[in-house]
């Protein structure tokens, strides 16, 4: 399957932390003979695809192959802008144990939503660390003296969790003068304001193109 440069501009505006050259250098590069439409969603929330079969499969979803149509989920109109969410037909297990029914994709990948309070009990499985602890915000406010410990805790009542374990962080050898790709693929655990009492779980796909001295262009 070739991607033309019309369907190259919708997948730069699906995916902004692309380039347009670089997925252009993605397309070329992903295997024709896949088959977008044998490829299970639960495979790209599990980090188990390459990023330039999974950059093809999101394009996919909306795009001509409307593979979103054809499995049946319906767009649901989500509270973040970020966020663009499918409600499934019928539910999927990740993470091993935790179903559900909701997917949404972002600028660099695909996550589950689960009906998991608590991120970090999920997060400790996976080994992954909170890159944003709101322990620091409590601290600060009780040492100003302006609220108690346990007052500090009621104002806060939002606790952002956002953390990443690499699964694979490639760099295409050097060749002379040309550019080069950098692709991370990457776990991720998160929960955001729009979606109290929930986790979100998935994988995210990010290519940078660097120059010969391996600079991100």
């Amino acid at each position: 399957m070739k991607i033309s440069h019309i369907g190259v501009a919708l997948l730069a505006a699906l995916l902004p932390s692309l380039s347009v050259a670089a997925i252009r250098q993605d397309a070329a590069r992903a295997d024709d003979e896949v088959d977008l439409a044998k490829i299970d969603v639960k495979d790209a929330i599990e980090c188990r695809l390459d990023a330039p079969v999974y950059n093809r499969f999101a394009m996919a979803v909306t795009g001509e192959e409307q593979l979103a149509a054809k499995r049946g989920w319906k767009a649901v109109k989500s509270a973040n802008f970020m966020m663009h969410e499918y409600a499934l037909p019928a539910p999927i297990t990740v993470a091993g144990e935790y179903t559900t029914q909701r997917v949404a994709f972002t600028s660099s990948g695909v996550l589950a939503i689960l009906d998991l309070p608590d991120p970090a009990v999920l997060a400790r499985k996976e080994h992954i660390e909170n890159a944003m602890p709101s322990d620091g915000l409590v601290d600060a406010l009780v040492a100003s003296g302006k609220a108690t410990r346990e007052q500090a805790e009621a104002e806060i009542k939002f606790r952002k969790f956002l953390g990443e374990r690499v699964i694979r962080d490639v760099t295409d050898p050097a060749n002379g003068d040309k550019w080069r790709g950098h692709t991370v693929i990457a776990r991720n655990i998160s929960n955001v304001a729009s979606h109290p009492g929930k986790t979100l779980y998935g994988c995210s796909y990010k290519i940078e193109l660097l120059d010969k001295d391996g600079n991100a262009l």
